[in-house]
């Protein structure tokens, strides 16, 4: 009710669509596979926004980028460099992929003050990336203070396939965890037909499991929203936090 009542008097002020307060954090590759044709390095833009309607904001450096393969953890934050995206301070840098494997590359950010909502927000944003033929290991929990593990492969995708991960939030499953939806309108083409088609909402079941049918190709963000078990402080009055649990899949077309 905070987050619709907080649009709704964000929409009266700047005539904004109730649906611009979807957050999402961001980290996308520029392949979701990577392969000998597409090189031995892969460059991943690290940015938050709204991503369909392509309203960019600034993303401080985040806390912490690291890779996850085999179980084996690798910190890259200090080899971002500065990058705009959408007109907004974001992050980029460039990862040699050396062997056949699974890579979950994993985005921790600073906390964002957002005074529309009254709250600050932190999401824990995950990409999964195969590379030379491998694929195991992409249902890999992390361990992040929450995070979305999938259920289906998240790559090797077609549009139009359900899509299904389970949310969790200190290691254990949310029921009826709310997931937010959305598609990466990087190119601004898509359009829709009203703001409720903007970010699309499903809920998970007791099990913490949610599914979506992807209705066209590109990149999608699943973003799990619940709120933290503490608070953080902005001009000495202390403010809640909602941690977003996100997850970045491509799906392909349909090449018949």
């Amino acid at each position: 009710m905070k987050r619709f009542a907080a649009a709704v008097v964000l929409t009266l002020m700047v005539s904004l669509p109730t649906s611009a307060m979807a957050h999402f954090g961001m980290v996308i590759p520029e392949t979701s596979v990577v392969s000998q044709k597409t090189g031995k390095q892969i460059d991943l833009a690290l940015s938050f926004s709204h991503p369909f309607e392509g309203i960019g904001m600034p993303l401080e450096k985040p806390a912490e980028f690291s890779v996850v393969m085999d179980g084996n953890k690798q910190d890259l934050t200090k080899a971002l460099t500065p990058m705009n995206v959408m007109g907004h301070p974001a992050w980029t840098t460039t990862y040699p992929v050396k062997r056949p494997g699974v890579y979950q590359f994993v985005m921790t950010p600073k906390p964002y003050w957002e005074p529309a909502e009254d709250i600050f927000i932190i999401h824990y944003t995950k990409t999964i990336v195969p590379a030379y033929g491998g694929e195991d290991g992409w249902d890999e929990e992390l361990g992040l203070k929450t995070e979305i593990v999938p259920l289906t492969r998240p790559f090797g995708l077609y549009a139009g396939n359900l899509f299904q991960g389970v949310v969790k939030l200190d290691g254990k499953a949310v029921t009826g965890a709310e997931v937010e939806v959305e598609f990466y309108n990087k190119e601004g083409k898509a359009k829709a037909a009203n703001d409720y088609l903007i970010t699309q909402v499903v809920k998970a079941d007791a099990n913490g499991i949610f599914s979506f049918t992807v209705p066209t190709d590109g990149w999608w963000g699943f973003s799990a929203l619940n709120e933290a078990d503490y608070q953080l402080e902005v001009d000495g009055e202390k403010k809640g936090v909602e941690l977003g649990a996100v997850l970045w899949v491509e799906f392909t077309e349909w090449q018949g």
